[in-house]
């Protein structure tokens, strides 16, 4: 009989494995599995679409354990931009989201940051900060203007 491993047995050797562990938690609403992703730091934060700046993982658990109330969150990576420098990782996201309503299933985008840090227990999130995208895929800008913001 194939036993799901215990969560602290579960090892990030890479940032890419800690997202996608993230990724698969959210569309499983597991939340033990999802809490098993964050790095043991009080300074851990998350900031969902439109919401405010959670930080330390109590208030990352509570935010979705709510959300998980109401079911699974179906998103995952469309596109991930990533860079990495010694034990941090930061990864641009493109996320999809697929929501059911009235006129059938729909899907709208999400822009998101996630940030790893290299433990001894493997790469470990410290930040995903959300923020709304649109109903359609974003064409990414990559040309250099001489606007700053």
């Amino acid at each position: 009989m194939n036993r799901p491993k215990p969560l602290e047995a579960v090892l990030m050797a890479t940032p890419d494995d800690t997202e996608a562990q993230f990724y698969e938690s959210l569309q499983r609403a597991d939340l033990d599995r999802l809490m098993a992703v964050w790095a043991d730091e009080e300074d851990v934060a998350c900031v969902h679409p439109g919401g405010p700046r959670l930080v330390g993982t109590h208030a990352i658990r509570t935010a979705f354990e709510e959300l998980f109330g109401q079911g699974h969150i179906d998103t995952r990576p469309a596109q991930v931009r990533r860079m990495t420098l010694g034990n941090t990782a930061v990864h641009h996201v493109l996320e999809e989201v697929r929501v059911n309503t009235a006129d059938g299933p729909r899907s709208g985008y999400v822009l998101s940051t996630n940030v790893y840090l290299k433990t001894p227990l493997g790469w470990r999130m410290i930040v995903h900060h959300a923020s709304p995208g649109t109903p359609r895929e974003l064409q990414e800008l990559t040309e250099s203007t001489t606007t700053l913001h």
